[in-house]
């Protein structure tokens, strides 16, 4: 089979896949979601969803630090990987050997394209055609005025990081309701206080991931943006984008009622 990823690239792939390498978490659970139990046979240690998987399959490394000779050991027919969370020159090398098909996931309309492209490659495409149609049924479900809080989401600290207009996560605001201040940036910009405090933020977002903020985090920043409304935020909701994606609506629907 011949495919061409969502970098453009030709990968040639056998047609069912029975050796699978996932070097990407959210495509590990959707992997598993779309019933690929026998076939994926390595993953990387932050791929922590499901449990069961997390346990037993063999672990190739962290996402920006694959171990190629666990891989080449795995003997895997596909690699999945993606442009953003892998390191470009693990992924040349490792396809130089094997098949490497690349992801580029920057709002939802390209990961329901993922989801059935990888349904495509593994034998699976009616389970991920339903799975997109329950996604989209989901995100067509929620409910958000027309208010739209100025939000800022904090994904790292010292220095404190936020996300631009062209990442996932920016997307994900936008459904939810929630205008990103820093949407005329790129990436992943850093930012400071006083900066929240000069774009007007009225709701601060600290991520659970990948910087693990918890309840000190909001002590110690509400103490420099009196007038905000700082918030927990479930990161997986706002940065997963594979199967978890149907649970995130409801997760948004709720948030947004939090806010003030």
């Amino acid at each position: 089979m011949i495919s061409t990823d969502q970098c453009g690239r030709i990968v040639e792939i056998p047609d069912t896949p029975k050796r699978i390498v996932s070097l990407v978490p959210s495509q590990t659970e959707l992997l598993y979601d779309l019933g690929l139990r026998e076939e994926v046979v390595g993953i990387t240690k932050f791929c922590i969803h499901p449990e069961e998987w997390f346990r037993t399959k063999t672990r190739v490394g962290g996402t920006k630090d694959v171990k190629t000779e666990r891989i080449d050991a795995l003997q895997p027919d596909l690699i999945l990987a993606n442009k953003e969370e892998n390191v470009k020159e693990q992924i040349d090398e490792l396809a130089k050997k094997w098949p490497v098909w690349v992801s580029d996931i920057n709002n939802l309309e390209q990961t329901l394209a993922m989801i059935l492209q990888i349904g495509q490659l593994t034998g699976k495409f009616k389970q991920a055609d339903y799975l997109q149609n329950q996604m989209q049924t989901a995100f067509r479900s929620l409910i958000v005025t027309d208010k739209k809080p100025r939000t800022a989401y904090l994904i790292w600290k010292e220095p404190y990081m936020t996300v631009g207009g062209d990442s996932f996560i920016h997307a994900m605001m936008e459904h939810a309701g929630l205008d990103n201040v820093f949407k005329a940036q790129q990436r992943y910009p850093e930012t400071n206080p006083e900066e929240l405090r000069s774009l007007r933020c009225e709701v601060v977002l600290l991520s659970s991931e990948p910087y693990p903020f918890r309840e000190k985090h909001i002590e110690e920043l509400q103490a420099q943006l009196p007038g905000t409304q700082i918030l927990l935020a479930d990161g997986e909701m706002f940065s997963w984008y594979g199967s978890r994606l149907l649970k995130a609506p409801a997760y948004f629907q709720k948030l947004r009622e939090k806010v003030k």
